[in-house]
């Protein structure tokens, strides 16, 4: 299918119906970025023509080249065969308007903490200015480490995973975005490598998959490390952990922020004496919690 599709698929609008049919008939899960085989397609396509990702339009009648197109098709049957999310067959992903490198040694960045990031965690944080240490918990490809450096441009941050794949990946966008004297990389089972630093802002968006989920798992989720996706059969193993440990690494007026997935109501279940704070996102309340030091179990 793919040897005729070369000669018969001339212009880009050819090869995004080609791609999209495809992507349809295979029955491929869509959750990395995109929400649908058009959105997806498009993309692939575009960053493999060097086009802007906004620009569509005026390119779709385009002819191309003999080599454009078989370029275009290779990365759509791996798209198939291979059930790779779109972010590793172009190593890119974007959040919150910030591009980061990445290949099969993290999970794609996604995190409703970006969006909150954004706002500066505004109300909870009334000076980004004033704040002076962040640290960020699971780190993986750096991408909230250097979102947090955007948003509180006179902190010192700190970037923890226990993958020293995921912090290669890391260090690779602290350099592209010229941070790497602002955010250290830490090699560690969450504190445990750390010495007496406490921080008035720490970020976490761990694994958090449960037991049930993890054997469920569409292909294309099953290409990202488990070791950045399971927590337990019921998801909240890393999230105890950095419950009982937090207090003692927070300034006294500090704040923890960690992202639980759909976990809610298995957490409150968990810890019915205490008091979270549920952050609104895009995607409802039910997400993010934000605890105060003094609120810590």
């Amino acid at each position: 299918m793919f040897e005729q599709a070369q000669s018969e698929l001339l212009t880009l609008r050819d090869l995004l119906r080609f791609a999209v049919s495809r992507f349809n008939e295979s029955g491929l899960f869509f959750g990395h970025g995109a929400d649908n085989a058009w959105d997806e397609a498009a993309y692939l396509l575009l960053h493999s023509l060097h086009l802007p990702l906004d620009r569509l339009e005026p390119f779709l009648e385009a002819r191309l080249t003999s080599d454009e197109r078989a370029s275009m098709l290779h990365v759509i049957e791996r798209r198939i065969s291979e059930r790779l999310p779109a972010a590793y067959l172009t190593n890119e992903a974007w959040l919150a308007g910030y591009r980061f490198y990445v290949d099969q040694r993290v999970i794609v960045p996604r995190s409703f903490i970006a969006e909150l990031l954004r706002e500066q965690l505004a109300p909870w944080i009334e000076d980004p200015e004033g704040v002076t240490s962040v640290l960020d918990l699971c780190t993986g490809s750096g991408c909230l480490a250097i979102l947090a450096a955007h948003a509180f441009p006179a902190a010192r941050v700190d970037a923890i995973d226990i993958s020293p794949d995921a912090l290669a990946v890391a260090e690779r966008n602290l350099s592209d975005y010229a941070l790497s004297e602002r955010i250290r990389l830490l090699e560690s089972n969450l504190f445990t490598a750390l010495g007496s630093e406490r921080y008035e802002l720490i970020l976490s968006n761990p694994p958090y998959v449960n037991g049930a989920s993890m054997r469920s798992l569409p292909a294309e989720y099953q290409r990202e490390p488990e070791l950045a996706l399971a927590s337990g059969e019921d998801g909240l193993d890393l999230t105890r952990a950095i419950l009982a440990a937090a207090r003692e690494r927070l300034t006294p007026n500090g704040l923890l922020v960690v992202e639980i997935g759909h976990n809610r109501d298995e957490l409150e279940a968990a810890f019915p004496e205490t008091a979270f704070t549920w952050l609104d996102t895009a995607a409802g309340d039910q997400y993010v919690f934000l605890l105060h030091r003094d609120e810590l179990p």
